[in-house]
């Protein structure tokens, strides 16, 4: 496989310091990492974009997390392995993830559980960091960034 061009980050002055400080702003809620890095995989797969796939199951794997929690992140519903939170984090991440899919794209059902489990920083948090996930989601599927060549 072979890119379409370099990514954008690379070509347009800024962009890389700006997605990440964007990203960076969400850890400021104290949220745990290995959340963020679930909802951010789980982002990634609704997605296709296997550059972020990779990426973020490594970093789980390197903090830590169980190869049964890695894996199971596209059938969490099912699977025995996460928290309450968690879930309402994932059911977050899938609705905003796929805004075009449905009527109501955020149901009150899914904001409620959320905000069960989550204060407003802490909702907040969770937003940016899965808009900042689609984003990089969208940048390498559409230049075709080739997974692992980031590192």
């Amino acid at each position: 496989m072979q890119a379409r061009m370099n990514h954008p980050v690379a070509v347009l002055p800024g962009t890389m310091k700006a997605l990440v400080a964007l990203g960076e702003t969400a850890k400021q809620a104290g949220l745990p990492e290995s959340l963020m890095e679930l909802v951010n995989l789980r982002a990634s797969q609704i997605n296709g974009c296997s550059v972020c796939v990779d990426l973020h199951w490594k970093a789980l794997r390197k903090s830590g997390e169980t190869d049964e929690r890695i894996f199971s992140v596209g059938a969490w519903r099912d699977a025995p392995y996460y928290t309450e939170a968690e879930r309402a984090a994932f059911a977050l991440a899938e609705a905003v993830t796929r805004l075009s899919d449905r009527p109501d794209p955020v149901s009150d059902e899914v904001w409620r559980e959320a905000a069960r489990h989550y204060d407003e920083r802490q909702l907040s948090a969770l937003l940016v960091a899965i808009a900042t996930v689609n984003v990089w989601n969208r940048l390498n599927s559409a230049t075709k960034q080739v997974a692992g060549a980031w590192g």
